[in-house]
């Protein structure tokens, strides 16, 4: 079952890298926390792909967890928060959505490999929330961007704020850092919850 595991994820990283291909001709789409954590998560899933075939290290525990639950972040913010992509003006890798493959397929994908190819009861106590360190470097990396460079894109009008619910222009301080409280909150709720299910399923992957 390990050269399932090693296609399988290799087959994701395939399609974080095809999704994130757009961003090397278009800069600014990296300002999406979408398209950092999808492309960090191909690099991972590329080395546990190989480590499965080839039978050799896999990833640390933190990381290949860290990288599972931004990416499930990413499907259920998407899911929950963000209006549908709009056809005319999304990016399409092979005729599909890039949106598409990184909100949808790819989280669903990593959750998959988590349930039934990883090895369990890995993760330390401390994991959910050292895995919280990536999410305010990001915030400031967005404000400050947003601060120097208004009208640098990556939305269609030019407007520097990849999330509306992070747009310091239209919302302020107040309503934006509300919205961080909670979203935060949500964060630590999740990565607990990934804690609990690892600690609950057996040492040896389900499948292999």
């Amino acid at each position: 079952m390990r050269f399932v595991a090693g296609l399988w994820r290799l087959a994701c990283a395939f399609l974080c890298f095809a999704a994130t291909s757009v961003a090397w001709h278009t800069p600014n789409y990296w300002v999406y926390f979408t398209y950092q954590t999808g492309f960090v998560l191909g690099i991972v899933m590329l080395w546990a792909g190989a480590a499965s075939l080839l039978n050799g290290i896999q990833p640390p525990a933190w990381l290949k967890g860290c990288l599972t639950f931004y990416i499930v972040i990413t499907g259920i913010v998407a899911l929950t928060l963000l209006p549908p992509p709009d056809p005319a003006t999304s990016k399409y890798v092979f005729g599909i959505l890039t949106n598409t493959m990184l909100h949808q397929a790819v989280p669903i994908i990593a959750a998959i490999d988590f349930l039934l190819f990883d090895e369990h009861r890995r993760f330390a106590w401390h994991y959910p929330l050292t895995w919280l360190i990536y999410f305010p470097f990001y915030l400031t990396f967005v404000l400050v961007r947003a601060q120097l460079w208004p009208r640098s894109g990556p939305q269609p009008d030019g407007g520097a704020y990849p999330y509306d619910f992070i747009n310091l222009a239209k919302f302020g301080w107040v309503q934006v850092g509300s919205n961080i409280f909670f979203m935060l909150i949500g964060f630590i709720l999740l990565g607990l919850l990934l804690f609990i299910v690892d600690r609950i399923l057996p040492k040896r992957p389900l499948l292999g």
